[in-house]
């Protein structure tokens, strides 16, 4: 949400562009008024001195004998949705207002509260434990809620924890108040707070909904938690002020380029909440702007209001003069690679995510980031703090959120920047896959005709395999290690290098340590490749391909188990059969694979198919016996195995 549309952090300002585009119709709900059966008993005054106010507005209510305790089930499922997690009633029915209404609230247990409340600048050498649990030193430019013990809650960001509510709260202090944005920001920047308050409260608060939104809350306090209200002390005064624009109609085609209706302009700024006075012999409008768009100024406002409900794709296309003499763009061999990478990963059918490229530090620390100097110094939120030295913490998170949404099973790819540090030359582009659940390399989810299994280490690897072919790199020349970094589960994943200090890529299931870190369940297998890292083709001279050339004669296959150590890996294997006839053997694949003590301790059999492709005459069984004696001879050199009996 873009900093000049506060009202959109909001359900109700949403649902209100929603029903301005057509989407439905907006239904208003009328804020009931409730009347305080007693005098407020404690009282709210401002003290600032000589320096400018950093409240406007601070109204304030008791409720007397509540019940607090979990709230409805409804109340939670909401929450949980946007991504909150339900804690009690009374700081549910804030949080929900939070978001629902964009009107941040605060409860204090009246319990804790000592005396009346004063709103001041906080004083040098004091502190405040708040909410989530950390304490924050606070100086002369921070704007404080404080009773007669000290300070109680930091104005607009976050409460304390002293006087926070708890289910053994039965008198409960019910705030809401309009604070100077610009003070609510410097303050949550300097002590690095990232609050669902401070960043409605940093960005405006309609003024006209501050008591509403308390009477809102209140009328919820009472329907789920019962009790008794006080009338409401209010300190200082909401500073309504309307504005209203003489909009002439023809300003839409001067700056847009479209000329719509009178009555559909009306319309769609009724709609929107603007007050109208029309008068159509002169094409004029005189709009009132609704309270909640302090963005809204001048009559270029307007015309982007109705330009953006009627849709930007009815402007009409205006082409640029073509320049002589300019080059045609020119792909950069990591740009191609990067078109490419993504074409290649949705055709295996995995699904393209864009993800943010700052994660939380606990997740960068597990995949071998979290350094000093990639840690923001004013993140936009406390779990965005660090930029990402890996692309997996992003779609592990991903295939998390559509994990708790019913979507357990699918492939995620993504293709963008990671940081191994500060400088440029750490900055690399990484093409990274995740599968999830059942959602292997075959298809995902239950079949009739087989038992779907969960995603492995071989699914990650021929992701990883099938990328590398698409970008031309041949992965006969790789070598495949069976170890990875810490992340992925030992034994359970691999590193692809290109000679000993090239590392290519790595693939694996992810390790469950990592999984409990991120709050993710499994299994997830992954895959990571560096595209810096990838050699570049050799440039060569452009010529048509020779025909295909099939030979006439029969293939002639042989099988082959050896006992080998479990720790050789099969691609050893299939490079010493491989080379033991380069001109007959065309191919060789692994077909079983068996692990027993009967073949002994650490010992496993690996069978394998060697295809033998004669071009010029039929082989006799000498030759093709003599092929086998070297296929044999190769990989008990290479391996140091032995021909299975």
């Amino acid at each position: 949400v873009t900093p000049n549309r506060p009202d959109a952090l909001g359900v109700e300002g949403i649902a209100r562009d929603l029903a301005a585009a057509g989407l439905g119709t907006l239904i208003g709900e009328d804020v009931p008024m409730v009347a305080g059966v007693f005098p407020a008993p404690v009282k709210v005054k401002f003290d600032f001195g000589d320096t400018p106010p950093l409240c406007q507005a601070f109204a304030l209510r008791l409720v007397r004998g509540v019940k607090n305790g979990p709230s409805p089930e409804w109340l939670q499922k909401r929450l949980r949705s946007v991504g909150l997690r339900p804690i009690n009633a009374l700081v549910d029915i804030t949080n929900f207002l939070t978001y629902d209404r964009n009107r941040p609230l605060h409860v204090f247990d009246a319990g804790k509260v000592k005396g009346d409340l004063t709103v001041r600048r906080a004083r040098a050498g004091e502190t405040l434990l708040a909410l989530d649990g950390r304490t924050y030193a606070l100086d002369e430019t921070m704007c404080v809620i404080a009773d007669e013990k000290g300070v109680e809650s930091l104005a607009g960001i976050m409460g304390g924890e002293e006087s926070g509510s708890s289910e053994a709260t039965t008198d409960v202090l019910v705030e809401a108040a309009l604070w100077e944005p610009i003070n609510i920001a410097q303050t949550g920047r300097k002590l690095g707070i990232n609050s669902d308050a401070r960043y409605r409260n940093e960005r405006g608060i309609d003024p006209a909904f501050n008591l509403p939104g308390l009477e809102l809350a209140t009328r919820m306090i009472l329907d789920l938690c019962g009790g008794s209200p006080s009338e409401i002390f209010l300190a200082g005064e909401p500073p309504v002020t309307r504005t209203i624009i003489d909009f002439p109609v023809t300003e839409i085609r001067r700056l847009a380029g479209i000329d719509p209706a009178i009555a559909e302009v009306e319309g769609i700024l009724d709609r929107l909440g603007y007050e109208c006075r029309t008068d159509r012999a002169h094409g004029r409008i005189a709009a009132t702007v609704p309270t909640w768009r302090p963005d809204v100024t001048m009559k270029a406002d307007l015309v982007e209001e109705v330009v953006r409900i009627i849709g930007v794709d009815q402007i009409p296309p205006t082409p640029l003069p073509r320049l002589p003499g300019v080059a045609h763009p020119v792909l950069t061999p990591i740009q191609m690679r990067t078109r490419r990478a993504r074409r290649a990963l949705a055709a295996r059918g995995m699904v393209e995510a864009v993800t943010w490229s700052f994660i939380p530090r606990e997740a960068a620390k597990a995949f071998g980031g979290g350094q000093p100097e990639l840690a923001l110094a004013n993140p936009i939120a406390a779990d965005m703090s660090d930029m990402r030295p890996s692309l997996l913490p992003g779609l592990i998170a991903a295939a998390q959120r559509n994990a708790d949404r019913g979507f357990a099973d699918l492939a995620l790819f993504e293709v963008g920047q990671i940081y191994a540090g500060d400088k440029p030359a750490e900055q690399t582009t990484s093409a990274a896959g995740l599968r999830r659940g059942t959602a292997g390399v075959n298809g995902a989810g239950r079949h009739w005709s087989a038992k779907a299994g969960p995603v492995s280490v071989f699914d990650a690897k021929s992701d990883a395999l099938a990328l590398l072919e698409t970008l031309g790199v041949s992965t006969d020349k790789l070598q495949i290690v069976a170890e990875g970094p810490a992340w992925y589960h030992p034994g359970r994943s691999g590193t692809i290098r290109q000679g000993p200090k090239t590392i290519i890529g790595t693939f694996g299931e992810i390790h469950p340590s990592v999984l409990e870190t991120l709050d993710a369940s499994g299994p997830l297998a992954g895959f990571e490749i560096t595209l810096e890292a990838l050699p570049v083709p050799r440039a060569k001279a452009t010529k048509t391909k020779p025909p295909l050339t099939l030979s006439d004669l029969q293939p002639v296959r042989r099988d082959f188990a050896f006992v080998l150590d479990r720790a050789i890996e099969a691609a050893k294997v299939l490079k010493a059969a491989a080379g033991a006839d380069k001109k007959l053997i065309s191919d060789v694949s692994v077909f079983d694979l068996f692990e027993s003590d009967s073949l002994g301790a650490g010992k496993k059999s690996l069978a394998i198919e060697v295809v033998l492709q004669p071009a010029g005459k039929t082989l006799t069984d000498e030759e093709i016996d003599a092929v086998s004696k070297k296929v044999v001879a190769e990989v008990v050199k290479s391996t140091g195995g032995t021909l299975r009996s």
